[in-house]
């Protein structure tokens, strides 16, 4: 669905294109068991959003009833297309507008939220002008995911005016291009690193260690490596923990950090003087 979104971003959206990527979500193999409305719009029962315990649900919002759902739906996608060489609607505004619209009509029982991320895919594609894109939108969204259903429920339960939900949006696309960049910084110093120490007859135990620590992250030992770790992760025993450790110091791959003694900690060495 998503790789829909971007390589096919040329192709106009049609009700057909968001049928196929409803039926893309749910396989028969997945949703035979609950039936449901796949590949379709939703029933005529009411489309509450709702968390909290069954018999207690907490309501955060009702979409539109579904006899006039065709019609605003079909008002979306022409607006959607209308207004993709628009130069009056600035790009970015757009994918913020059509995100919330779709999210607010909810059109089908289930997948709402990745259809809708998948829009904003395809609208920021076509803001792009080409199918690669090193930023995910997607991928910031869920990581503030707990803002972002905070910044809808705003958006939908207040008045017309959806100006903050446009700058959580512009905020969260922001973040998402940082998060890029430092994907981006973290393999161009891992590809200047074993540039460097390509020919340093590493072991297999020692490249494993290296490469936890020069991908960062929680399993990539932030606060540094201690012997202890090392040979938890290496499969190795404590001297040869040990040796590894003083053979990679040497060869300048790690330094150690600041103390000592049994709580000795080492971190990646990356030469970034030298990028």
């Amino acid at each position: 669905m998503m790789l829909d979104a971007i390589d096919n971003h040329e192709q106009p959206l049609t009700i057909e294109r968001l049928y196929q990527w409803h039926r893309w979500l749910f396989p028969v193999n997945e949703w035979s068991v609950q039936p449901m409305n796949v590949g379709q719009l939703r029933g005529d029962e009411p489309m509450l959003v709702v968390s909290g315990r069954v018999d207690r649900p907490t309501v955060h919002f009702e979409a539109p009833p579904r006899a006039a759902l065709d019609d605003q739906l079909a008002e979306l996608i022409l607006w959607f297309n209308q207004t993709r060489h628009d130069p009056t609607i600035d790009p970015l505004l757009r994918a913020a507008i059509c995100h919330l619209w779709f999210l607010t009509l909810h059109p089908v029982d289930d997948g709402n939220g990745r259809l809708a991320r998948a829009l904003t895919d395809l609208a920021l594609s076509q803001a792009d002008s080409h199918s690669m894109r090193l930023y995910a939108m997607p991928v910031a969204i869920l990581e503030r995911r707990g803002d972002y259903y905070r910044a809808l429920e705003s958006a939908q339960r207040g008045p017309l005016d959806i100006t903050s939900w446009i700058c959580w949006f512009l905020d969260t696309l922001d973040y998402s291009i940082e998060l890029a960049l430092q994907s981006i910084a973290r393999s161009l110093a891992k590809a200047h690193f074993w540039l460097r120490h390509n020919h340093d007859c590493l072991s297999p135990e020692q490249i494993r260690v290296v490469n936890r620590l020069l991908d960062g992250g929680e399993q990539g030992f932030e606060n540094g490596i201690s012997a202890s770790q090392y040979q938890k992760v290496a499969g190795v025993s404590k001297p040869t923990a040990t040796r590894h450790l003083a053979a990679l110091v040497e060869k300048g791959c790690i330094e150690k950090l600041p103390g000592g003694g049994r709580n000795t900690r080492y971190q990646i060495r990356l030469h970034t003087e030298e990028v």
